[in-house]
């Protein structure tokens, strides 16, 4: 064992009196146990944003440094490198997900790469003239910022090769089989996860953490029910462009068919999240740029939509507001006017719901869209992602502090329960708006109308929605 040991330590000590300097390396050189197996302590299954998040987190944990963490990612290893051309998929990111990325030192990456702040939004709709807006006192501090998908897993990728001494990323590698010790009410204690590996491994592990998406293979392994709907709609994605100006608001417009939203991206860009029905997403993306163009600058300006009785009462309403409580009203701001089209940045995906009704059994938890997926109105699904990510470190650090197994149901359960009552009210809250908007039934439109008029005119309240949209 001893001839072993100093194999492994070669090149971290040249005397074997020194070997204690070297623990945090010996733990982690014991890397397969007597029947070949390799064997980790934490295995990330996905290494999207979300999952690459959670091995950088844990990676900055020093607690953790002497624990086997594998990050197993299912592409190949890519050379990132930053261009003119901005990207379709865009992120909203939230004070609480960039106080994540301070903690692990990606946040200046992304900030030296490319990103946008957000000042202000503005929600309004077709049907009636109410609107609500959100913005810091004086403008003073950003709501949220815009950057790429491809910036923010490169930042954080960038990150991981930084630490790779603590975390080992295994390219072009998933699980194809998982075997879970135990039953959901009965588990096996003593027994570890065993994961078959596509390139015929296999890994032994204390916990799985699984963050591959909506069709997740953790979840379907782990047995874990969930409730999942089509919501009939397509999103269309596009990068815009504008004259130059101060872009940093937030424009999002609620029309019969769907919402429709423009994202800040940089000076002269806009990210477009249009979501509409299927039929009408496939005719927007068989227009010429042109077209479209015209197709996007209406849907933002156009009145044919107007529902008289609820503009009335709307009116009216708000002259009693300003009375009641002047200069509580925010002024309307006219959103910008698109100019042209990036070339090929046109997509669409289908939208839908998904969540699982446990996040976690005995060695297995399930993070971002494995656990919950959602309407993307909001922007807030990879947020609510992100916040799993830094609630399950907070707990795996304090099952290790504690000496404990990290896999254990009851540490688990505590991440689960604080979670679930996070995530359900804003699932709840998206699917509702989504329901409340999408429709032109004129009783449903001037209570929606009068409420988010009586919501805009009232700060504090205001002010909470923030607070509760930055955790």
């Amino acid at each position: 064992m001893a001839v072993n040991v100093m194999k492994h330590c070669v090149k971290c000590t040249r005397v074997w009196n020194q070997l204690a300097r070297c623990q945090p390396v010996l733990s982690r050189c014991y890397q397969t146990n007597n029947n070949g197996e390799q064997v980790a302590d934490i295995v990330i299954s996905g290494g999207g944003m979300v999952g690459a998040a959670m091995a950088c987190s844990l990676g900055h944990e020093s607690v953790l440094q002497n624990k086997k963490i594998i990050l197993l990612e299912a592409a190949p290893q890519k050379q990132f490198k930053l261009t003119e051309k901005l990207s379709n998929r865009t992120c909203t990111l939230s004070p609480a997900s960039i106080q994540l990325f301070e903690r692990c030192g990606v946040w200046p990456v992304i900030e030296s790469m490319r990103c946008q702040q957000v000042l202000r939004m503005q929600v309004w709709e077709s049907c009636s003239n109410s609107l609500i807006s959100f913005n810091q006192d004086e403008m003073s501090d950003e709501l949220a910022y815009v950057a790429e998908n491809d910036v923010i897993l490169e930042s954080i990728n960038r990150r991981l090769n930084e630490i790779k001494d603590r975390i080992e990323v295994m390219y072009s590698t998933k699980a194809e089989n998982i075997q879970i010790p135990g039953g959901l009410d009965e588990p096996d204690s003593n027994a570890w996860v065993n994961i078959l590996l596509n390139n015929g491994q296999t890994l032994k592990t204390k916990l799985l953490v699984g963050s591959d998406g909506m069709n997740s293979t953790v979840r379907k392994a782990a047995n874990l029910h969930t409730v999942s709907f089509d919501y009939n709609q397509k999103a269309i994605v596009a990068v815009l462009n504008i004259s130059e100006t101060d872009n940093n608001v937030a424009w999002q417009r609620f029309l019969p068919t769907g919402p429709i939203a423009m994202l800040p991206m940089s000076d002269t860009a806009m990210s477009l999240i249009w979501t509409t029905s299927p039929e009408h997403a496939d005719h927007l993306r068989s227009l010429s740029s042109e077209s479209l163009v015209d197709a996007v600058n209406d849907a933002f300006w156009h009145d044919r939509d107007i529902n008289q009785v609820a503009d009335n009462f709307t009116n009216n309403f708000q002259k009693l507001l300003n009375n009641i409580l002047p200069g509580e009203s925010s002024l309307r701001q006219l959103p910008p006017t698109i100019t042209g089209l990036q070339e090929g940045s046109v997509a669409s995906f289908p939208l839908g719901l998904t969540h699982a009704s446990n996040y976690v059994r005995h060695r297995v938890a399930l993070i971002g869209d494995a656990a919950h997926r959602m309407h993307p109105l909001a922007g807030q699904g990879v947020n609510l992602g992100f916040g799993d990510v830094a609630k399950l470190t907070e707990i795996i650090t304090k099952a290790a502090s504690d000496g404990s197994d990290l896999g254990t149901l009851s540490y688990l359960k505590e991440y689960e329960t604080s979670r679930q009552r996070k995530v359900l009210p804003v699932m709840a809250t998206i699917d509702g708006l989504q329901r409340l908007y999408h429709t032109d039934f004129t009783p449903v439109v001037l209570l929606r109308s009068l409420g988010l008029q009586a919501t805009n005119a009232l700060g504090p309240l205001k002010n909470k929605i923030i607070e509760k949209a930055s955790d």
